[in-house]
């Protein structure tokens, strides 16, 4: 299958949606590349899923995703996807999901090496004290996630 490329703006700033043909492949933040001459339906209907999610109509995306990752690092995005819309966890909780409680620096490692942000809700993980921690977007675009969540930084230990 053909990659393909899709430049959008959104309210935290421009994103770069790449995908093979069959399910997005990475989400980067910022205006990288240009986008494919010819159409992609899996990326604008990703773009549809994010216009709708920035609006406050979407909870859930459901777009098909397909990061590149070890076993180790696919492990917590599944438990990413698992944090419900307008809830947070922290790398604790989310290490002691995935089995292994004293993981919280690999847990904070896959989420830096999250590939698809947004679609895998990496936004979601605070620090044990309720702080907002790192985030490829900056910390104003997870803030600002996060609010549109009206997450309020309810924290869940899952």
């Amino acid at each position: 299958m053909e990659t393909c490329t899709l430049l959008l703006e959104s309210p935290i700033g421009p994103l770069t949606l790449h995908s093979d043909g069959a399910a997005v492949t990475a989400l980067l933040f910022g205006a990288r590349g240009e986008t494919s001459p010819l159409p992609c339906p899996v990326l604008n209907r990703a773009a549809l899923e994010l216009a709708e999610y920035f609006a406050g109509k979407r909870r859930r995306l459901t777009i098909p995703l397909s990061p590149a990752g070890t076993d180790s690092q696919r492990r917590v995005w599944a438990a990413l996807k698992s944090i419900p819309y307008g809830e947070t966890t922290t790398y604790g909780a989310l290490a002691a999901r995935i089995g292994n409680p004293r993981a919280c620096r690999a847990v904070g490692m896959a989420n830096n090496r999250n590939p698809i942000p947004i679609f895998i809700p990496c936004h979601r993980v605070v620090g044990a004290d309720g702080s907002l921690t790192g985030y490829a977007g900056g910390l104003d675009a997870k803030r600002l996630l996060l609010e549109l969540e009206g997450s309020g930084r309810r924290s869940q230990n899952y």
